[in-house]
């Protein structure tokens, strides 16, 4: 129960992240601000982070290789306000 339980959480956050993706690429598309591409980069990296953590979870060695594929994403996101405000 606690693996299929613990699946299901993988995956319900790997859609949320993905439909933020989404969200962010069609608000990139109308504007053509580069922040939402980051935006949508990053949300992209996250949902692919989340799924690769619950495939790879039996091999620890792998897990820290995996979070920094998060931690990328969320440099994406701190370089993209940095531009942003750069920019202004």
């Amino acid at each position: 129960m606690g693996q299929t339980l613990r699946l299901l959480f993988a995956g319900a956050l790997a859609m949320g992240y993905l439909v933020a993706a989404l969200f962010f690429l069609r608000f990139h598309r109308d504007t053509r601000d580069r922040l939402f591409a980051l935006f949508s980069v990053s949300f992209l990296l996250l949902c692919i982070q989340r799924i690769v953590l619950a495939l790879v979870d039996d091999d620890p060695a792998l897990v820290p290789w995996v979070y920094g594929l998060r931690l990328f994403a969320f440099l994406i996101i701190l370089v993209a306000i940095i531009d942003k405000n750069r920019a202004a």
